[in-house]
C-alpha cells in the first residue's frame, strides 16, 4: 500500500523544503508508480536521490526516530510485494 501522501516533483525546491528529521520516503516515476522505499533523514536521503536521478517524484512521512523509521519502511515494503 502506497503512502496516503501527494507526490511532489523531486527537485531542488521539494529537497530543500522536506524535514531534516527521519521518516519514510517513496520515490516514484513520472506517472506515479513506485519505484522504491527507504528511510533517513529525509532532506539527506532526498539530496542523494536527487544528485542520482533515482526518481521524478517522491512522497514522504516522517517518524519520531531513525528506528520507527526503519520499521516503517519495512512494514512498507513488506506490503508492496
Amino acid at each position: 500500500m502506497p503512502l496516503q501522501k501527494p507526490w511532489r516533483d523531486l527537485d531542488r525546491e521539494t529537497v530543500a523544503r522536506a524535514p531534516d528529521r527521519p521518516g519514510v520516503y517513496e520515490l516514484g516515476d513520472e506517472a506515479g508508480t513506485v519505484l522504491s522505499v527507504d528511510h533517513g533523514v529525509l532532506r539527506n536521503e532526498l539530496k542523494t536521490a536527487l544528485a542520482y536521478g533515482d526518481g521524478d517524484r517522491v512522497r514522504w512521512t516522517e517518524a519520531h526516530t531513525p528506528d520507527r523509521a526503519r520499521e516503517l519502511a519495512a512494514e512498507h515494503r513488506d506490503r508492496l510485494e
